[in-house]
């Protein structure tokens, strides 16, 4: 079984949750693209966890983590979290954690470069969270990296690294005005945190092509969400990276692998962290109490997430995006406060009304168009059955499952690894 858990939306959507549910019916699970500039919140027996470079598979015993190829592999900051992650009682070791061989590292220079472009676009900045993303991607894809196996192989890494210093000075001091990286603090730099990691590095590749051979099972876990993917989101407020299942077995190391199930993840409200058009954007008291009840805050940076109701225009276009076969609806138990349930149903463009996603460019002229449902007034936090819900949950649930086309085969009513509802 080859299973992909992706977001539907602007991220955000409680994925790391859900593959912490189902990592114990798999042997293998595996983060594909993306990098450390987002974050899956997991909640267990061991604490609350903020998971931004480590698959969520790494608490359950057993279970084999891969970084594949499509990741932007931050050395600094996976050690970071490795580090704060045992920490907390959590065995991390070359037998769960593998990194492949052809990651790409992102580099010092990449976080400053970020953090440089967006005070140089001011008031039209992306909303970047500043970890180095895009110029990493822009990187990689001028062959102007140097890949995690090459970490094993030092003449030939300093051989190629050299070389990309030189070129990456030229920017950084001639268009930013900023100052140079020395060769002496990118080897201290490659020694401490590339050394570090180098006893996870191997062929996952192979790992990948003997576990598919025997028969495992294996879980692909996405980044962030459709809205974000770099070919169909709300360019250029996207990733720089490809958030689609459809990538998956390309990031992952096993290119030739097709998808049995696609689990797609739906809040049951909107949030999104970052800039861009936000069609269904609550504001004022309605914005605070939702977020405020939600906990919605940016897990990487801490920021405020916008909120709104669910959005049935970009979750239908997200369900076509990733191919979903089922889809997970997470904290439902969060508009349980509410008298009326708010639904973004259709949009308005240009006086007309459509239930079609907008081109990029015409997303800011949207408007809104609200339904409402009755609210259910009660705490559902202790649902585990179908039946246990009320009838306005129920009803709710039904709607948007109607509305966007795909089975709702998961509902999840807390953030702890048993609040779900299987359907």
């Amino acid at each position: 079984m080859l299973t992909a858990i992706v977001g539907i939306n602007w991220g955000d959507e409680g994925k790391g949750r859900m593959v912490d549910l189902l990592t114990g019916e798999y042997d293998v699970v595996i983060r594909y693209q993306g990098g450390g500039n987002a974050g899956h919140t997991v909640v267990n027996d061991l604490g609350k966890f903020a998971l931004h470079l480590l698959p969520s598979g790494i608490f359950r015993q057993g279970v084999v983590n891969i970084l594949g190829n499509g990741v932007a592999l931050d050395c600094e900051s996976l050690w970071t979290e490795i580090q704060d992650v045992s920490g907390k009682g959590v065995s991390i070791t070359p037998e769960n954690l593998k990194i492949s061989d052809r990651a790409s590292l992102l580099l010092p220079w990449h976080r400053d470069l970020d953090e440089l472009e967006e005070r140089r676009l001011a008031d039209k900045k992306y909303g970047s969270t500043k970890q180095g993303i895009a110029p990493f991607y822009s990187d990689k894809y001028q062959k102007k990296t140097v890949l995690a196996g090459e970490l094993l192989y030092p003449d030939k890494l300093w051989e190629r690294l050299d070389g990309i210093l030189e070129w990456k000075n030229l920017t950084l001091e001639k268009v930013y005005g900023a100052k140079p990286w020395t060769k002496e603090a990118l080897h201290a730099w490659i020694e401490e945190f590339g050394g570090k990691i180098k006893p996870f590095i191997c062929d996952t590749g192979a790992f990948l092509r003997k576990a598919e051979k025997d028969g495992k099972r294996i879980l692909f876990e996405a980044q962030l969400g459709s809205l974000r993917d770099l070919d169909y989101g709300i360019y250029p407020y996207t990733t720089s990276s490809n958030a689609i299942a459809a990538y998956a077995p390309v990031g992952s190391g096993l290119p030739g692998a097709k998808l049995d199930k696609v689990v797609g993840v739906v809040k049951a409200y909107s949030s999104c962290v970052g800039e861009g058009p936000f069609t269904c954007e609550f504001f004022g008291d309605d914005a605070h109490r939702l977020r405020e009840a939600g906990g919605e805050y940016g897990a990487k940076t801490g920021r405020p997430r916008r909120v709104g109701p669910i959005d049935l225009v970009a979750t239908r276009y997200g369900v076509q995006c990733q191919g979903a076969t089922d889809i997970a609806l997470t904290k439902l138990d969060i508009l349980s406060y509410m008298d009326q349930i708010p639904i973004c149903a259709h949009y308005e463009l240009n006086g007309q009304r459509t239930g079609e996603f907008p081109f990029p460019a015409l997303l800011a002229d949207a408007k809104p168009v609200m339904e409402y449902m009755p609210g259910w007034k009660c705490d559902i936090s202790g649902a585990r059955k179908w039946e246990d819900l009320p009838q306005a949950a129920r009803n709710y649930v039904e709607y948007v499952e109607r509305e966007i086309g795909c089975h709702i085969t998961y509902v999840s009513v807390g953030p702890e690894r048993e609040a779900i509802i299987l359907r």
